[in-house]
């Protein structure tokens, strides 16, 4: 089989260039194999983060061709022969060297969700589709792919104010859960900036667990701050007559 030709960054937070190398091709490589075979022939200085090789630890994030992917998931046999393919780091968060980004900024955000809380100390009986609902959420491993190609952080830079998609989907699979009994919906307008994502759906576009982050996740969230903060129904039916409401995230 014919040479594959990959364009890799190779460079630190203060510059860098691209450099090119001809890989072999061999049945069922993936590009982090190519990676892997440029640190072992040519460049054993190359920076690269990975872990499983199974698509399932999410440490080998990275830009092939412009798409946010994970290279262990990325075939070779889906580029055309003679194609170059393009390897950079992903662009939201501060780079390292070559193919390694900081991506401590999302643990930062992590700490800040109030955790799953319950006053019931009895045995739960909770119905399957409940249980279904926010599974979905914990297929996430923490790739940061959709934080990568979310636009309110990579095109605007709020990290400042915006906790991104991979943290509004943790904040889904705990307030959806039917337990749970803290209310983040003052934390979601807030510090988490719910507001900034208008539903492009590009974070559900590149997860590599196919969970339905904007739909199943971010339009719910909306909803319920909307819900809260915005119906001039929903607000007055509430202080009219009642009903059970969450803790605040703070108390």
């Amino acid at each position: 089989m014919p040479d594959a030709v990959l364009k890799i960054f190779r460079g630190d937070s203060k510059g860098g260039e691209y450099k090119t190398y001809k890989v072999p091709i061999e049945d069922g490589m993936v590009v982090l194999d190519a990676v892997h075979y440029i640190q072992a022939t040519y460049d054993p200085d190359l920076a690269v983060r990975w872990n499983c090789k199974a698509a399932k630890c999410g440490s080998c994030s990275a830009e092939v061709n412009g798409k946010p992917s994970l290279m262990c998931k990325t075939r070779m046999d889906r580029f055309a022969q003679g194609e170059e393919i393009l390897v950079q780091p992903i662009k939201t968060f501060p780079l390292i060297k070559d193919l390694v980004t900081n991506v401590s900024w999302n643990y930062e955000q992590n700490k800040r969700i109030a955790p799953f809380h319950s006053d019931d100390a009895g045995e739960w009986t909770v119905y399957q589709e409940d249980i279904e609902r926010v599974q979905e959420f914990r297929k996430c491993i923490e790739c940061f792919l959709c934080q990568d190609v979310c636009h309110v952080l990579r095109d605007h830079h709020r990290t400042d104010a915006f906790m991104g998609p991979r943290f509004l989907v943790r904040v889904a699979g705990l307030d959806m859960h039917p337990k749970d009994d803290v209310n983040r919906m003052a934390y979601l307008k807030n510090e988490g900036g719910i507001g900034m994502c208008n539903i492009t759906k590009c974070c559900t576009e590149v997860c590599p667990e196919d969970i339905h982050i904007t739909d199943n996740a971010i339009i719910p969230l909306k909803e319920r701050v909307v819900d809260e903060f915005y119906d001039p129904v929903a607000i007055f039916l509430k202080k009219v007559f009642g009903g059970k409401s969450k803790k605040t995230a703070s108390s």
